[in-house]
């Protein structure tokens, strides 16, 4: 279970606000109402995702107290917890893109298949264009054709194109490229590395219990954020120990805090910590 907790724990957070949005348009429940969009708690605290309230806000559009007070809350908590967090932790298409990642991992695509280059920095170009679009067009662009908005639509009125929305997704991962609809396309996730860029919950690794087995470069959705392992094949050992010598920590905006790399690592030198205590000087070699 160890290998797990993390995955365990995302999986439970994830269903768990899915039956809470259901509940609350099936059965009236109040405990969450509305979507990942815009939500309330209770009936009291509001929340928006301040993707949506960018895109509102240059259509040229008026926005309530409520909605710029629920952006605020939702921009604070992911930028202590990383901002990130919310694609891994609550965003329903991570289930299938994990599924995806999973599979592919299993079947070896990524051994056979010649590697389909994408920048990382599309999913950043492709946020600033939906926002251009949706001042040119007077709507939210991005949220006419977002999946999210889609699977949370299709498990209460019926899947219908959301379904073949998410079918594609999940084609695209698999056969494509790895992890490519959360790691270069979506502008959603864009937004939240740059949330996330100075939270203060971080991913550490200690140098001094690394072995190199790679296994959480193996597992991780952004293998970037893990510079401080060494993913270049050395072939001394002698080398490879000493590019991996540091004590660093993931300071990068785009890690997910999905917490699979500390699952997978046996000699527990990886794990969450606080930002302050992340400036740790180099081992000495």
């Amino acid at each position: 279970m160890k290998n797990y907790r993390y995955l365990i724990l995302r999986r439970l957070t994830q269903i768990t606000l899915l039956v809470l949005y259901v509940g609350a348009n099936v059965w009236g429940w109040k405990m969450l109402q509305g979507n990942l969009s815009t939500s309330s708690v209770l009936g009291v605290i509001p929340l928006s995702d301040p993707y949506a309230v960018m895109q509102i806000a240059v259509t040229g559009a008026s926005l309530g107290m409520d909605i710029l007070l629920g952006a605020l809350i939702v921009t604070l908590f992911y930028g202590v917890l990383g901002g990130r967090a919310f694609c891994s932790w609550v965003c329903p298409i991570n289930i299938i893109t994990d599924t995806a990642a999973w599979l592919r991992r299993a079947l070896k695509f990524s051994e056979v298949q010649k590697r389909f280059y994408m920048s990382r920095s599309l999913r950043y170009w492709i946020l600033g264009l939906s926002l251009i679009l949706s001042a040119l067009m007077g709507v939210a662009a991005f949220e006419l054709i977002s999946p999210i908005s889609m699977a949370h639509r299709g498990l209460i009125f019926g899947m219908g194109m959301g379904g073949g929305a998410l079918i594609v997704i999940f084609l695209f991962d698999l056969l494509v490229h790895e992890n490519g609809w959360c790691g270069y396309v979506c502008p959603l996730g864009a937004t939240y590395s740059l949330i996330g860029k100075f939270s203060l919950i971080r991913v550490s690794h200690d140098a001094n219990k690394c072995t190199d087995c790679r296994s959480c470069i193996t597992v991780c959705p952004e293998k970037e954020v893990l510079h401080m392992i060494c993913i270049t094949v050395c072939p001394e050992k002698e080398v490879l120990h000493m590019i991996n010598r540091s004590s660093e920590s993931v300071l990068m905006g785009e890690c997910t805090n999905c917490g699979r790399c500390v699952d997978v690592c046996q000699e527990d030198a990886l794990g969450f910590s606080i930002r302050s205590q992340l400036k740790q000087p180099k081992d000495e070699e």
